[in-house]
């Protein structure tokens, strides 16, 4: 598919939509897409013309993540260029001076999350799934993750970085991953009326949003949210292996199939990719966004760069190529990965060609993410 359909616009008077049109690939992003998404964020935020941006994806999903392919193919230096570009679109929707709206019809993972939860407006519906599953990837949830699922309720962040589990768009709303539900026959009249609003007026903007709205979305029986009190108490531990303990203390006392499903999540992700994303969560909690995505940034090369652990490398062959889903990863064990291990994720890159990443200097600091809504 050529770029110039991969990225499409739709123009509104002063709203602009922005269409990922890789339906096949649920809308991954490749280099190229995120080249071409930079250069729009970055026009349309010049342009006295443009009050509104939308952010959607064509199909089933609004965005899988990033081209996983890609990166493993092209080199780490291939992925830490598209991981400049991911980022500072991540930071330019979380400090945007003009509103954007994502609709989030269908999955959203990984970069698409990156995408669109950063911005003022996420607008869920009835089949939107969410999900950071990079741990069982052999990566960690990164795209500012350390900092949007650290402004959570309690320790929900932790829950739903580590484990990867799905949420669907109540439970989003419920725990502020988005700000507003709508159903899924309204979405589309939704949009025609914010084209048609002519404003870039966030009250306005939300009033519109708020009219087509399901107030109060029910959560199932069993979501997981309604387990905030027991998520609450035994992700809030210090260290991975102090979680699954307190895990397994409380299946000890009340076994039931949502414990055991978490504790055997935790046991069969990377151990490295878990001791990483706490440290990186926990951390996010005392930084902006900005420092959280130089900080992943670097993580995310090191991921890459594979010197110490090549798990990202062997989740892609167990998880998307092979598709065995029985990983190898090395360290095996939670107790053989150590804290100087961790801390070399974190160190700064000591590649010759490489630097930090460059975030641009920004008038508007205020982000929109979970903490200001």
């Amino acid at each position: 598919m050529a770029l110039a359909s991969q990225i499409l616009v739709k123009q509104s008077s002063n709203a602009r939509t922005i269409i990922l049109n890789r339906p096949e690939q649920l809308n991954v992003t490749s280099l190229e897409m995120a080249s071409r998404l930079l250069e729009l964020f970055r026009a349309y935020e010049e342009d006295p013309s443009v009050k509104l941006i939308i952010v959607k994806g064509e199909g089933r999903a609004f965005c899988a993540g990033g081209d996983v392919t890609a990166f493993i193919n092209g080199g780490w230096k291939q992925g830490a260029i598209f991981f400049q570009k991911a980022y500072t679109i991540d930071y330019l929707s979380a400090t945007y001076t003009k509103v954007q709206v994502s609709l989030l019809r269908g999955i959203v993972m990984g970069g698409g999350a990156g995408l669109s939860l950063h911005g003022r407006f996420r607008v869920v519906t009835d089949n939107t799934v969410f999900a950071m599953p990079e741990t069982a990837l052999g990566s960690f949830p990164d795209v500012g993750a350390s900092y949007f699922l650290s402004r959570l309720p309690g320790f929900f962040g932790e829950y739903v970085g580590l484990t990867g589990v799905k949420l669907n768009g109540a439970e989003m709303l419920a725990c502020g991953l988005a700000t507003h539900f709508v159903p899924l026959n309204k979405l589309s009249s939704l949009e025609d009326a914010l084209c048609k609003a002519n404003t870039g007026d966030p009250e306005i903007i939300d009033n519109i949003i708020h009219d087509f709205s399901n107030k109060n979305p029910k959560l199932k029986e069993n979501s997981q949210y309604l387990r905030l009190k027991t998520i609450d108490m035994c992700f809030s531990r210090r260290t991975v292996e102090e979680i699954i303990s307190a895990l397994e203390k409380e299946a000890d006392r009340n076994m039931d199939d949502w414990i055991l499903w978490t504790i055997r999540t935790l046991r069969k992700a990377s151990p490295t990719s878990l001791k990483n994303f706490l440290r990186s969560i926990r951390e996010g909690r005392l930084e902006g966004v900005g420092k959280c995505l130089t900080r992943e940034y670097k993580m995310s090369c090191k991921v890459l760069q594979a010197v110490f652990c090549k798990d990202f490398f062997e989740g892609y062959r167990a998880v998307l190529l092979d598709k065995d889903k029985k990983p190898k990863w090395e360290p095996s064990k939670l107790e053989f990965v150590s804290d100087d291990m961790v801390d070399y994720y974190f160190a700064p890159l000591d590649d010759q060609d490489s630097q930090d990443l460059k975030l641009p200097i920004r008038s508007n600091l205020t982000s929109y993410a979970i903490s200001k809504l």
